[in-house]
């Protein structure tokens, strides 16, 4: 590859990670632009030391960077979904939306009208161009949140710390010069970026969360009260009372139309089939034998999906505890990524 003609958007936080990207692609001799993407109107000045950063780290590598703007498409594709979710009494992972909607999607569009060949970006994750890999650092590894990017996209994407461990790139970092100090001063980037503190502040802004209701047992007696079922989410043992209780309860159901929550001991739990739709696959086959995530930080199970239209149904090896509707399903072969689906239901 002559990488002398081939330009790169490196998508730029103001973190250390996509500084570090930009900076590792420009003496692999490649033609680097950046871009920042403005999602949402925090008043914390979130965007300007952000773009504060990357201007030092622009200036450093003599680079033009761009500011895109998709404010209204994120607020319609990421925001408003991560409110509705709640609101339905399911479990949201808006990194996941975003990925694939805006970063991988309208980031990408951007990229390749402006000439560039590839988009790259300060992910821990691996592609060939035809799959996603989980990073060789699986403390770092972002694989499971790029798991429904168009597989379309995958010819254009880069991810040059695939290999690196955070530390890596810390020292890496400090070939910035100037820009070293300020970006390293910057803490980590916020799971949820648009989440100032916790996510239920966010979902206050649109509904009253502070209804107190009822905690049910599995037979739907009433055995406590909760502080309104926004507050939790499935496997979740504090917040709300249970009567007499003798050993942890955790929730186990939200019911949005009664505002009722259902608890039980930690068995209860336990699921061995889930069901999953909205499939974004990158193999053909239709049965397959292979391991689950289905929460980030989960373990991998082992387990056989069958796919029926846009539909699957996953019969779990093994026993997962806590799966929550709404949370993403993402099926390995060692550290390949085969595809992915949101959690629709389990037993």
């Amino acid at each position: 590859m002559n990488k002398s003609n081939k330009k790169v958007m490196v998508g730029m936080s103001g973190g250390i990670d996509s500084s570090v990207t930009a900076y590792m692609l420009q003496k692999e001799g490649f033609i680097v632009e950046g871009v920042y993407l403005k999602l949402h109107n925090r008043t914390d000045g979130y965007h300007e030391n952000n773009l504060g950063f990357i201007k030092d780290v622009a200036k450093f590598l003599n680079i033009k960077y761009h500011v895109l703007d998709l404010t209204d498409k994120f607020e319609e594709e990421v925001y408003d979904y991560f409110v509705d979710s709640y609101l339905e009494g399911t479990t949201p992972n808006p990194c996941v939306k975003c990925n694939r909607q805006i970063k991988f999607g309208a980031m990408l569009d951007f990229a390749k009208e402006h000439n560039a060949s590839y988009l790259a970006t300060g992910h821990y994750a691996k592609t060939d161009g035809k799959f996603i890999y989980a990073a060789d650092d699986d403390t770092k590894d972002q694989s499971y949140f790029l798991s429904q990017v168009d597989k379309e996209a995958l010819p254009y994407m880069m991810f040059p710390l695939s290999t690196y461990k955070k530390e890596d790139i810390i020292k890496l970092g400090a070939k910035l010069d100037v820009a070293y100090k300020k970006i390293t001063e910057k803490n980590e980037s916020q799971e949820i970026c648009f989440v100032e503190t916790v996510y239920t502040d966010v979902v206050k802004r649109h509904a009253n969360i502070d209804i107190p209701g009822k905690v049910l047992d599995e037979k739907g007696n009433i055995v406590g009260e909760h502080k309104g079922y926004m507050h939790y989410t499935i496997g979740k043992r504090r917040g709300f009372t249970v009567h007499g209780a003798q050993e942890p309860h955790f929730v186990t159901k939200l019911n949005p139309k009664d505002n009722t929550i259902i608890v039980g001991k930690k068995q209860a739990l336990e699921v061995n089939h889930v069901k999953v739709e909205n499939l974004n696959m990158f193999i053909e086959q239709k049965e397959f034998d292979c391991t689950v995530k289905l929460r980030y930080r989960s373990v991998s199970i082992p387990c056989k999906v069958t796919i029926e239209d846009n539909k699957a149904k996953i019969a779990l090896k093994e026993p997962a505890f806590g799966v929550a509707a709404g949370q993403l399903a993402v099926f390995y072969e060692d550290d390949k990524v085969l595809g992915s689906a949101w959690i629709k239901s389990s037993s």
